[in-house]
């Protein structure tokens, strides 16, 4: 058994490229991604320009632009980003790793469970980096490094290159690495958007410029002036860990939609509805509830947006999933060119509990129920289907009403 832990697999400024998309030519110019709409008014990631400015993730919007006038702000697109990601934790989970992943461009996995595929951790760090490939090839540049706790495999994969290879902090050096390492590495590995934007920068204000000065000092002291957050950078200072929360890798579960130009009000109430309808007819749903939801849009200006909608119990109702994401509509930044309805998390099958005595309309529901899935199971999905009107009032047909699978009861 290896001493090692923890590997990680790291993609800089993955949500920034994938913004960028066909404009990764920007890269080389002082550009950050623009604040989330409806959130806090800090800056995304950033490019390499844009930090020798002295601009990172988590900075006031106002101060980076003090420090940097040109700076270019790039429209985040979340929907882009996490559909590339999900892409590589499968390349990740091929070779049979067990992934945590908190956000887009950071994976963490055991290396003792795959030494007995393939080998010493060199080689497993070696596997990984070929299954992730290479931006050539529809792949990713990820820099690979493996340590004893996440903050010190994090380390090392920040330090690492594609071409020389992973970087490998052997055991009981965890402490002794990260003591040279600035203060501003657990920046990104702390929980909470005031302790990333704010704790490293009070701390280096205070004259704690590495994470050596922080581990020398007393808890009590990062106890009373910082609370958990000042005690959690503490213990990551110290190299110790807690031990990993793989993700459960789920079939994905989602339908979209393209919208017509200058859809709005009504319509994207009518469009959801039929996403809706989509997503419960869906065969992947296998009869189960839905728990979590997301919904996304593209937007007309560039970029896109999302909001999550957790049910207090899990439901399959259509009217009550309606109810509960039409409101989200609202939040809507601007102009919408596709809308994306996901379901994050599934709950139990649904089951019907049946009365005591029925009325002659909900037996005749009921078999108009039996007979809408004996049609699909024979002939798919869109065997059913029933007229949802979009647009009554316009003189185009085909944007009068469109085709939605029927609900069953």
């Amino acid at each position: 058994m290896f001493a090692l832990v923890i590997g990680c697999a790291l993609i800089p400024r993955f949500a920034l490229v994938a913004a960028l998309s066909e404009r990764a030519e920007m890269l080389g110019r002082p550009v950050a991604l623009a604040p989330e709409a409806g959130g806090p008014q800090v800056v995304g990631q950033v490019s390499g320009a844009a930090e020798a400015f002295g601009i990172h993730d988590g900075m006031r919007l106002g101060e980076a632009l003090a420090r940097c006038p040109a700076l270019v702000l790039v429209p985040p697109d979340s929907e882009r980003a996490g559909e590339a990601w999900e892409r590589a934790l499968g390349r990740l989970e091929a070779i049979g790793a067990a992934v945590e992943s908190e956000r887009a461009g950071e994976a963490f996995f055991g290396i003792e469970g795959l030494s007995g595929l393939w080998g010493r951790p060199e080689r497993v760090l070696a596997r990984a980096q070929r299954a992730l490939g290479r931006p050539r090839d529809g792949g990713f540049a990820a820099r690979l490094g493996a340590g004893p706790t996440r903050l010190c495999a994090y380390a090392a994969a920040a330090r690492a290159r594609p071409r020389r290879g992973p970087v490998i902090v052997p055991a009981g050096a965890a402490q002794a690495y990260l003591s040279t390492q600035p203060i501003g590495l657990i920046r990104r590995r702390l929980r909470g958007e005031w302790e990333r934007a704010s704790l490293p920068d009070t701390l280096e204000r205070l004259g704690v410029r590495t994470l050596g000065e922080l581990a020398s000092l007393p808890p009590a002291a990062v106890a009373d002036r910082f609370g958990e957050p000042g005690l959690q950078a503490l213990r990551m200072a110290s190299g110790t860990d807690e031990p990993l929360r793989p993700r459960v890798r789920r079939e994905p579960l989602a339908e979209r939609i393209e919208l017509p130009e200058g859809c709005s009000g009504a319509q994207l109430d009518r469009a959801l509805a039929l996403l809706i309808d989509r997503l419960l007819a869906n065969r992947g749903r296998r009869g189960r509830t839905l728990r979590r939801l997301r919904v996304g849009a593209g937007l007309t200006a560039g970029g896109s947006w999302g909001a999550e909608v957790t049910l207090r119990e899990a439901s399959a109702a259509r009217e009550r999933l309606r109810l509960a994401l039409e409101p989200k509509l609202g939040e809507l930044p601007g102009p919408a060119a596709s809308l994306v309805l996901t379901a994050l998390e599934t709950g139990p099958p649904a089951h019907d509990q049946p009365g005591l005595t029925r009325s002659p309309e909900e037996r005749r529901h009921e078999r108009i129920s039996e007979a809408v899935r004996q049609a699909r199971a024979a002939a798919g999905r869109d065997a059913v289907m029933r007229v949802l009107e979009v647009e009554p009032a316009s003189r185009l047909p085909e944007r009068r009403a469109i085709f939605t699978p029927f609900p069953e009861r």
